[in-house]
């Protein structure tokens, strides 16, 4: 049993990645340290349990990685994702200091695997986690435990009190030993966004974000970032920007997770609810576009589409928990999907007739693009015309938003006038705006926990000792 008597050193909020790094640096700092999860023992981790890799700088190839992926070709990637809509400064800060994160985290006891092939195209740059995200946080809570980090479950906050950009305690909503408070001299905040406020959603996205599906942790509703910009910490990012890639039509409102998600775009073409089409299916590498499909998806009538794709390319890329829908015609197809056959047949005519001969590759911008039709699809474009014909309905698949908390380069949250807080942090996804101004490459967001996390530990522990 937790003692909540006692005054702790380090609390951290949330239970994912970023706040076990946090709480196994400050344990490693010396510091005493309460994580409180506010989900239980089994749903524990948040978005981290359906992760797979991480992004991390290194200078060259290693048992898992392929190359060298330098710090500088790192910053032009996330220069290119965030349309440079990111603090360099931080964003500078984290790639140097995902280089050390590899070895780190491997020291806190997780595994690294070679790269899954096929669309991802990660293995130079990206290291996967052995067994999956969840088997990554179950090394990470082991290491905590044993490092004697204490850890309460369902441990739902419903108050911070803050004076004067001093965190002095938070509030439970269940007692624990027959106390609600927790007193600690230095508050990490690593308890994710709010994806899964459908009614916060809404505020920003109207009644189109009823049609949008979680694929992480139920959870992360946002009550601590709520809290924390209600008590004068300064706010950062776009409350409409988040990662969103299009996920199946017919998976679960909530925890769909990896399984969901669909990696055939580049293979097919994608319409909406009238057959057409609407985005360049080929406009970039896989890993650096997948997640601007949730936001297309969701501009578009019903934030409902529809990846058409034909036989030949089924063993091409990941399949998912659901099966494609199949037809042996395109007006087969068109009518199982409840779209108008005439314009769904229309559609891929005209694709298939602007298609030009190259040679495909889907590890490079080949050159297999069309010409004459709008939106054009500049690479991997390849005729829909072998039988049966196959499709995915899809919807926007929200990862986790934006908007969050700024910090400074010790993970510091920083305060409406400017200055830094006394003694609050934080890491992960609260804080994740800070480098994501819009756009995403896979596995930044675990980049940013990890680097974010340690960061934040070691300097709450030299803030409490102080």
């Amino acid at each position: 049993m937790v003692d909540l008597t006692r005054r702790f050193d380090v609390l951290v909020i949330g239970g994912g990645n970023a706040a076990l790094c946090a709480a196994i640096s400050a344990r490693r700092a010396g510091a005493s340290v309460l994580v409180l999860e506010g989900a239980p023992k089994f749903s524990r981790g948040g978005n981290t349990r359906h992760t797979r890799n991480m992004r991390c700088a290194h200078d060259a190839a290693t048992e898992i990685l392929t190359g060298p992926y330098t710090e500088e070709e790192f910053w032009k990637d996330l220069l290119l994702v965030t349309g440079g809509q990111t603090d360099e400064e931080l964003a500078r800060f984290m790639i140097h200091e995902s280089k050390d994160i590899l070895n780190w985290i491997v020291e806190q006891g997780v595994r690294w695997q070679p790269s899954l092939g096929g669309t991802l195209s990660l293995g130079r740059t990206n290291s996967f986690f052995l067994g999956g995200g969840r088997a990554m946080l179950n090394a990470l809570y082991r290491t905590a435990e044993e490092l004697g980090v204490d850890i309460l479950y369902n441990a739902e906050v419903i108050d911070l009190v803050i004076e004067h950009g001093m965190f002095l305690s938070a509030q439970l909503k269940q007692p624990v030993g027959g106390k609600t408070e927790v007193r600690a001299s230095t508050l990490v905040a690593a308890a994710g966004g709010f994806e899964a406020n459908i009614e916060w959603l809404k505020q920003y996205w109207g009644e189109a974000a009823d049609n949008f599906l979680i694929r992480g942790t139920p959870y992360n509703r946002g009550a601590i970032l709520k809290m924390l910009l209600a008590k004068s910490v300064q706010e950062i990012g776009d409350p409409t920007q988040c990662h969103a890639v299009a996920i199946d039509a017919r998976a679960p409102k909530f925890d769909g997770g990896i399984i969901t998600r669909h990696d055939s775009v580049v293979f097919g073409i994608v319409v909406n609810k009238h057959a057409e089409r609407f985005y360049d299916e080929g406009e970039d590498i896989w890993p650096k576009r997948y997640a601007i499909w949730g936001r297309l998806v969701a501009a578009q009538p019903d934030q409902i589409a529809y990846i058409i794709f034909d036989s030949t390319v089924v063993t091409s890329f990941m399949p998912t928990l659901f099966p494609p829908i199949a037809g042996a015609t395109i007006a087969e197809l068109a009518g199982k999907l409840e779209l108008d056959a005439a314009a769904l047949e229309k559609t891929i005519t005209e694709f298939n007739a602007a298609v030009r001969p190259g040679t495909f590759d889907h590890t490079i911008l080949d050159d297999c693009r069309t010409e004459g039709i709008t939106p054009a699809k500049t690479h991997w474009a390849r005729k829909i015309e072998t039988p049966p014909y196959l499709a995915y309905p899809v919807r926007p698949g929200i990862t986790f938003t934006y908007l969050g908390t700024r910090v400074n380069k010790q993970a510091r949250m920083l305060m409406k006038d400017g200055k830094p807080s006394a003694n609050m942090f934080a890491a992960g996804e609260i804080m994740a705006g800070n480098v994501l101004g819009k756009g995403y490459a896979a596995g930044i967001g675990m980049t940013i926990g990890s680097v974010f996390g340690r960061v934040a530990g070691r300097e709450a522990a030299k803030n409490a000792r102080n």
